[in-house]
């Protein structure tokens, strides 16, 4: 089971040139659906929030993907909205990294200061994520939400099984920081491209 959860963490990062398609279907919700799963960067940091959740909040793992979620809606409303947000790639490329050291340095009960500022950073980035998605969507916007909305909590909920499953065993501290190592270093060559 290590085997495989190590090797699905570094398979994040196994595909760095798809950083952002940015092309392709953008109406419906099937292409909100594929959105965020074909995107690596968008991929990469929404699964590093299920981890984060996973390793730092047990007991409410929820937390990290409803923060995101609920700015993510915020964000794809203010790009509807006509809001510009500035430099929305390289906030998106910058979550990649923030959320992989975030898992790296994940404790279970750690202080709510610091969960509630790592809450904070990972709606604010979501924000960014949303608007990004809801200024490439065309045709049939609502259906494009739902879709990457619930592909979304599906990747968030991937990150956080997988947290799970790999947290109580024999090497769960190593195996937390070589997912949050590989999200990282997928972060760094997306901000190196």
């Amino acid at each position: 089971m290590k085997k495989i959860a190590f090797s699905a963490a570094l398979s994040l990062v196994a595909a760095p040139a798809l950083a952002h398609t940015g092309h392709g279907e953008t109406s419906g919700l099937v292409a909100g659906l594929t959105h965020p799963i074909f995107g690596a960067d968008h991929l990469m940091a929404m699964v590093a929030v299920g981890l984060w959740s996973g390793f730092a909040l047990p007991g409410r793992v929820w937390a990290g993907a409803a923060a995101f979620l609920g700015a993510m809606t915020v964000g794809a409303g203010l790009s509807w909205g006509g809001v510009h947000l500035p430099m929305v790639e390289g906030f998106i490329t910058l979550s990649v990294l923030a959320f992989g050291l975030l898992t790296v340095f994940a404790r279970p009960g750690q202080s709510r200061m610091v969960s509630g500022l790592t809450l904070a950073a990972i709606a604010g980035f979501g924000a960014f994520h949303g608007h990004a998605h809801a200024t490439e969507a065309a045709g049939n916007a609502v259906a494009y939400l739902g879709g990457f909305l619930v592909a979304t909590a599906a990747l968030h909920l991937a990150g956080i099984a997988l947290a799970r499953s790999v947290a109580s065993g024999r090497f769960a501290r190593l195996m937390q920081v070589g997912m949050g190592a590989a999200v990282s270093l997928g972060g760094l060559v997306l901000l190196a491209g």
